[in-house]
């Protein structure tokens, strides 16, 4: 009896131990989708990885499209219709995204019109918090990203973002990409997916895919390193975040 006691006494230690280690982000299977686990010469490196975005150059439909486009072609982002969108990068109106913070940004000068949206990546993410399974962490240098073979499809981190900036695969997202780009893997039903900061092209030295495709309209860079370009245009121009208030402490700035 004792010698039967003591083996379900280590059977049951032995998968409390796999489990806690399955439950760990695992670097280089997060690779394909997080950019973590390879580092090159060329590596593109920050503390803080923080995007602006010049609201004052985002004036009309078109450069929007182009930002989008750039981003969902190549992150092989399904297109999909009624009440099932997937969205990396997006736009709304003014008034939806600030809410009633709105009237005070105007004063500051905010333009009425469209916003670009996205991951906000915080220095307090709650989508991290809630993941039972890991599948949604926050690295190093600021950026929140995702092992999509560990999502089981809870959407708890869905509920958690103040930002909805997550999206669901409903069905089979792979049906909805009119031309799928074999360079980045697509995501399977049943999970949630969502903006990366394109950090598999950091890791190749590139820029993310928005902040080329912008002209200028989005840069890029260590909010921590005061001779950055984010951080010289932070200290001229008056800067905005989305629910400041509520702590997630957003990496994703507008410029007013």
């Amino acid at each position: 009896m004792k010698k039967r006691r003591r083996f379900l006494e280590l059977a049951g230690m032995s998968f409390l131990a796999l489990v806690g280690k399955i439950l760990q982000p695992d670097p280089v299977r997060a690779f394909s989708l997080s950019g973590v686990g390879r580092v090159h010469a060329r590596t593109l490196k920050a503390k803080r990885w923080a995007m602006l975005i010049d609201t004052l150059k985002f004036n009309d439909a078109e450069k929007f499209a182009v930002v989008i486009r750039a981003c969902h072609s190549f992150h092989n982002v399904p297109s999909i219709a009624g009440g099932q969108e997937v969205k990396w990068i997006w736009k709304d109106t003014v008034e939806r995204v600030f809410g009633e913070e709105t009237a005070d940004y105007k004063a500051k000068g905010l333009q009425a019109g469209d916003c670009l949206l996205s991951c906000n990546h915080c220095d307090n993410p709650a989508c991290v918090s809630v993941c039972p399974v890991g599948a949604t962490f926050r690295r190093p240098d600021g950026i929140v990203a995702m092992d999509y073979h560990r999502c089981i499809g809870c959407r708890f981190c869905m509920s958690a973002c103040p930002y909805g900036a997550r999206s669901f695969n409903f069905s089979d997202p792979r049906l909805h990409i009119a031309a799928l780009n074999p360079d980045y893997p697509a995501r399977a039903r049943g999970i949630v997916e969502k903006c990366g900061f394109c950090s598999e092209l950091l890791d190749r030295g590139e820029m993310p895919l928005c902040v080329k495709a912008s002209d200028g309209a989005i840069v890029f860079g260590d909010l921590a390193d005061p001779d950055s370009g984010v951080s010289r245009l932070l200290s001229k121009r008056t800067s905005i975040r989305r629910n400041e208030k509520l702590g997630a402490g957003p990496g994703l700035y507008y410029l007013i």
